[in-house]
């Protein structure tokens, strides 16, 4: 079995309907989305997509279920599909998500830790902000999770930060004492990967130009796909006087921007030459998160920073495949066959990732105000950050000990 192969089934999928998400961009090279979103809840979406070219989808997307740029898609149809086929021609398209899924309801406080634990058997927590700061552990959580456990709840781990593979994650884990098996880690460098894989991306001859730090490139080692830039790039500087110019590797059929402590104006340039001049490269970005948590001092300028540059210089929308892209639940849910995602819930501190996450594909969700959202700002007592207007989660707490309190 290969490396990031997810579990099939012959068995029939879900219902199939197309349309548009209400918060739609415009759609990445190759086109859009199309992923089991949850037996008997969802369907996939799917979108004509271009060789060339930007794709667009036009629609009403109803429910709660809003997956971005791509297409969102409730269980309308009668057509069924193989889980084969179905997720085939989703690796065939692009991912593109924006945080659009809305609940309005108010968040209420959990004080019964019993209301959110009876109704759920698996718990996915982010990491930044909810487990640790910076590389602080927040007072507590060894208890909480040894507690969680204890009862009989599956925890997974899936973090946004693309600058450790899950190896390095899992280094960390243990540097903090706390002992979290490999396979309970999901990172956005793994998702990178594993989305190049569905895609058959080695099959193509190419090469990946990275923007980000060392644990992208460990996750391409993996599948045997070749790539160079990160940071062995870090002090590279371009030449910009008379005559001076950038030369490329026509080979490059994808950059990843992925977190990048080591950002520099080398980089810029050289993946925008990729993306702008060579025909068919794929810009594929590990997340969008505006801020990140360097240290439990203050907060720092996130991956949205990177994505930002390449999106001004290209006037491209990337495929993401980290939160709230559905590609690691996805995969969570088809690997570990789990059918009721209700039961599921997501906790995380950031509302247009996390907890976007947890609403497009139907998880219960919890917010932590241990990380970049303040109860005020929750609440609508002061203005939201931009882009998490009306994003409600069902439950809230001070941090998870909340859960075991």
């Amino acid at each position: 079995e290969s490396h990031f192969q997810l579990l099939l089934d012959p068995g029939a999928m879900t219902k199939v309907a197309t349309a548009a998400s209400l918060g739609l961009l415009g759609a990445g090279a190759y086109g859009s989305m199309a992923f089991t979103a949850g037996t008997g809840r969802a369907a996939s979406a799917a979108s004509q997509h271009l060789r060339k070219g930007v794709a667009q989808s036009r629609g009403q997307s109803s429910g709660t279920w809003a997956l971005g740029v791509a297409a969102t898609a409730m269980t309308t149809g009668a057509l069924s599909v193989s889980r084969r086929d179905a997720l085939k021609r989703a690796a065939r398209s692009s991912v593109a998500c924006k945080a659009t899924a809305t609940a309005t309801a108010a968040a209420k406080k959990l004080t019964t830790p019993s209301d959110l634990l009876n109704g759920t058997d698996i718990f996915i927590f982010d990491c930044d902000g909810v487990i640790w700061r910076g590389d602080s552990l927040i007072p507590g959580i060894p208890n909480v999770l040894d507690k969680l456990r204890a009862a009989g709840k599956t925890l997974f781990f899936v973090t946004n930060n693309s600058t450790k593979s899950r190896a390095g994650y899992k280094g960390k884990f243990s540097s903090l004492g706390l002992d979290v098996k490999p396979e309970e880690i999901f990172s956005s460098s793994f998702a990178a990967a594993a989305y190049l894989e569905q895609t058959k991306f080695k099959n193509t001859g190419k090469k990946v130009y990275v923007i980000g730090e060392k644990g992208i490139g460990e996750e391409l080692d993996l599948i045997g796909v070749p790539w160079f830039g990160a940071e062995a790039d870090k002090d590279k500087a371009p030449n910009m006087g008379s005559g001076g110019k950038v030369d490329v590797d026509e080979t490059v059929g994808a950059v990843i921007v992925g977190f990048d402590r080591h950002i520099n104006y080398h980089k810029l340039q050289y993946a925008q030459l990729c993306l702008n001049e060579i025909p068919g490269c794929q810009f594929i970005a590990t997340n969008l998160d505006r801020v990140t948590h360097l240290t439990d001092a203050q907060e720092w300028a996130g991956n949205g920073t990177m994505v930002g540059a390449m999106k001004g210089c290209t006037g491209r929308e990337p495929t993401l495949v980290g939160k709230p892209a559905p590609l690691m639940i996805d995969y969570i849910a088809e690997k570990y066959g789990i059918a009721d995602r209700s039961r599921i819930c997501m906790v995380g501190d950031r509302l247009d990732t996390d907890i976007a996450f947890g609403r497009n594909n139907g998880l219960k969700t919890c917010l932590t105000l241990s990380g970049v959202t303040s109860e005020p700002e929750l609440l609508d007592q002061v203005p939201r950050k931009a882009g998490t207007e009306g994003i409600q989660p069902e439950f809230y707490v001070d941090t998870i000990n909340d859960f075991v309190a």
